[in-house]
């Protein structure tokens, strides 16, 4: 059964939920494995006056007893501090979309009278519950070594330089920057241009990467276009709000190239077992990463790299010109609170849809209703090693 959830709730209701199915039975889980999660979201320079406010923490409410899943629906809540603040309050109309944002959209879709509606629910407040639901899935892929991190890569102008460093290096490093960019000359840069843009009450945006490491080879598919690993990839960073681009591996770099330089050769590497050598067991080596990971829509065994396009949020607090829609005169924007950098704090956010991609695709590897049977499975996965594969060089009638 693939791994699903759903989210509810509006940015300044009572609380957000999420219900997460598919997650196999056995797994350790406590609310303090989430709420570390929650509490990456919230971390970031750049953050606005919402993340004084909350301090988010979940509540397990159903498919966990006795500390391990149980195979049932998952469902979590998390509270809105906030919502004292609005709750029975007389709450003025908002009648000026905001460009770049969903209020003109969803008032047309929807048939609004007021664009409050809108802005509740397209608010990235919602990503609380992709990260706890996320959290679930980066704590079921630990169980087989499998690792998802990230980093910030640039922000406006200014670009990180870590090539040669290791990835858990840059993870870390990230994670001990309030800019999250294991560079630290560029994230001092960093921090002075939000600084910046927050004194010209603007906005910036940027660039992100999210590493999964030890992916064993086989997930995802060839044969069906929604099974393809790196489009279920893209469809979880894409739906993340002010996502505006992707790329996998040197996905736009490669477009520059020819055909022999883009591609990641293959060759051999000695890998003998506990046993010592035999003819065929040598492993089959990429000196190069250029395809991120994927290849054929199936993970080739090295790191997965994603790159994803932050654009600057649409909530600038120098007004923008728009239409009050229920008089119908040209005006400004009216400012509802919003950071005026988010990109640090969307690593955890894109973290989590990537393990929850991740996750899926490896119990429609595996199958299995609990942990006990997966580990196993796992462990009986081929490798890219000439003794996993039965190619024998027999000939045979095609289309007989």
């Amino acid at each position: 059964m693939p791994i699903r959830f759903l989210t509810a709730g509006e940015s300044h209701g009572p609380s957000l939920t999420t219900i997460l199915d598919g997650i196999p039975a056995g797994l350790t889980l406590t609310p303090d494995i989430i709420n570390r999660e929650l509490a990456r979201r919230q971390q970031g320079y750049g953050s606005g006056g919402r993340m004084k406010i909350e301090k988010d923490t979940v509540q397990i409410l159903g498919g966990v007893m006795g500390g391990e899943t149980t195979g049932a629906p998952i469902a979590l809540l998390v509270e809105n501090a906030d919502h004292v603040k609005w709750q029975g309050k007389a709450i003025a109309p908002l009648t000026t979309p905001r460009p770049g944002h969903a209020d003109l959209t969803g008032a047309v879709k929807y048939g609004y009278r007021d664009l409050r509606p809108t802005l509740e629910r397209s608010s990235a407040r919602e990503t609380t519950m992709r990260v706890a639901a996320g959290a679930v899935c980066k704590h079921l892929l630990g169980q087989f070594g499998i690792v998802v991190g990230g980093y910030v890569k640039s922000i406006g102008e200014i670009e990180g330089d870590f090539n040669g460093m290791p990835y858990a290096g840059r993870f870390e490093s990230a994670e001990n920057s309030d800019v999250r960019c294991p560079d630290s000359i560029a994230a001092e840069k960093m921090r002075e241009r939000i600084r910046q843009i927050i004194q010209n009450k603007d906005t910036l945006g940027g660039v992100l990467e999210i590493v999964a490491l030890n992916v064993p080879v086989g997930l995802g598919s060839y044969a069906q276009w929604d099974k393809r690993l790196e489009a279920r990839l893209a469809l979880a960073v894409m739906s993340v709000q002010a996502m505006k681009g992707v790329e996998i591996g040197d996905a736009f770099e490669n477009t520059r190239l020819p055909g022999t330089k883009a591609h990641d050769a293959i060759t051999l590497t000695p890998n003998p077992s506990p046993g010592g050598r035999r003819a065929g067991d040598e492993g089959l080596f990429r000196p190069t990463n250029r395809a991120g990971g994927i290849e054929g829509g199936i993970s080739n065994g090295q790191p997965i790299i994603i790159r994803a396009a932050m654009k600057p949020i649409a909530t600038t607090l120098t007004p923008q010109m728009t239409v009050d829609l229920a008089t119908g005169t040209e005006g400004p924007t009216t400012y509802e609170r919003s950071d005026f950098c988010p990109v640090p704090r969307a690593v955890p956010i894109l973290e989590a849809m990537v393990a929850f991609v991740l996750a899926d695709a490896l119990l429609e590897k595996l199958g299995g209703d609990s942990l006990a049977e997966m580990l196993p499975r796992f462990e009986s996965l081929r490798k890219a090693r000439l003794d996993d594969l039965p190619v024998d060089n027999t000939g045979h009638f095609f289309w007989e």
